[in-house]
């Protein structure tokens, strides 16, 4: 099969791309590696600075349409696929649905759906945009739902979603949010990882708790890494001859894997049900998530043994409760570091995520 996957996303269409190759299919990857993440793609689109940045980069995807076409099957990351506003988006959407056989849609993030059910339906106990019946109004929630609701962004979506051939979701939130109102077109496919083969878990209990926590500067606040950075930093302040924390602060993606290793729990996204890609690798190196991992994320994925994640509820005590039980308790973590490799490799091993895209777009490519 000959595939297109437009746009990136924490290294999921670069991770999905491996696997589609590895099982024999041609596989492009347009994108801007998913701005300062710098992740790996085929021809590169990132959005040139300065003021005329937008009108080059429209320029640029002109000449590159010739080779947006002739595809088996394309993949858009996300209603907002390349860095241009949502009325020049319409032109080169009707163009990959003219010129390729079929389009499908990542729920992947953040868009219309994801920003309109959190907070005005509110299918979730919490999440980005609502704690229980309570709309968040923090600086960022409000400026994201400005900018999606009523909006030519919300237009953009909604017409994607209903002329498209398929929708992926890749967690338990945003299948929640497309699945009501499109459910014969939406379908959950775990995340891909391409996991290290020689992981080896220690039996051995650490006597100095390492904790990273990785900190993008421009969304800290909006995904609670503010909340559980103070926690870990607390729990710390009290325990510093059983405690070690690493931080990683708005750093390329190679960077951020080499000071991830060594750790022994990664403290990601307070306001997750499931574990996104960051701490899904982590997990596959044996590194404990303390982050999302509600009974939703194991029921959607059909696991009834594997417990490896430590949930914490969306708030400052929760945090510091797990953390400081984790710290107190090491015994706990070569059993769950156990858990962690065997969990990832169960349900998101790359070749296994490729398959089941494969499956599902074959289906709905007859």
């Amino acid at each position: 099969m000959k595939i297109l996957l437009v746009g990136e996303y924490s290294n999921v269409h670069a991770t999905l791309a491996e696997g589609l190759r590895s099982l024999g299919h041609q596989v492009t990857v347009i994108s801007n590696g998913d701005f300062w993440k710098n992740y790996p793609r085929d021809i590169d689109v990132s959005r040139p600075e300065g003021r005329l940045g937008g009108l080059r980069l429209l320029f640029r995807l002109y000449r590159l349409l010739p080779k947006m076409k002739g595809y088996d099957v394309v993949q858009l990351i996300n209603p907002m696929f390349f860095e241009l506003k949502a009325e020049r988006l319409f032109y080169f959407y009707d163009y990959l649905r003219k010129h390729n056989k079929k389009v499908f849609l990542g729920a992947f993030g953040m868009d219309w759906y994801w920003v309109y059910y959190c907070s005005v339906k509110k299918p979730l106990r919490y999440s980005d945009f609502n704690f229980g019946d309570r709309v968040r109004t923090d600086e960022e929630a409000l400026r994201e739902q400005k900018d999606w609701i009523g909006t030519t962004k919300e237009k953009l979506n909604k017409y994607i979603a209903e002329t498209c051939d398929g929708i992926i979701a890749g967690l338990y939130e945003y299948w929640a949010c497309y699945h009501p109102t499109l459910p014969k077109k939406t379908t959950f496919i775990p995340f891909p990882i391409r996991y290290p083969k020689d992981v080896r878990v220690s039996g051995e209990v650490p006597s100095k708790v390492r904790i990273f926590i990785g900190i993008n500067r421009s969304r800290s606040v909006y995904k609670g890494t503010d909340i559980m950075l103070k926690a870990a930093q607390d729990v710390l302040a009290k325990y510093p001859d059983k405690m070690e924390l690493i931080k990683a602060e708005s750093v390329p993606f190679a960077q951020y894997q080499q000071m991830m290793n060594g750790s022994d729990a990664i403290l990601d996204q307070l306001y997750a049900y499931t574990p996104s890609m960051n701490p899904l690798l982590a997990m596959s190196k044996g590194i404990i998530c303390i982050g999302g991992g509600e009974p939703e994320n194991y029921e959607i994925i059909n696991e009834t043994e594997l417990r490896p994640i430590i949930n914490v509820e969306p708030n400052y005590e929760s945090v510091y409760k797990e953390v400081e039980q984790l710290v107190l308790h090491p015994e706990r973590i070569p059993e769950l570091k156990r858990q962690s490799v065997e969990y990832v490799r169960k349900h998101h091993d790359y070749l296994k995520v490729a398959s089941q895209y494969l499956a599902y777009w074959e289906l709905n490519r007859l």
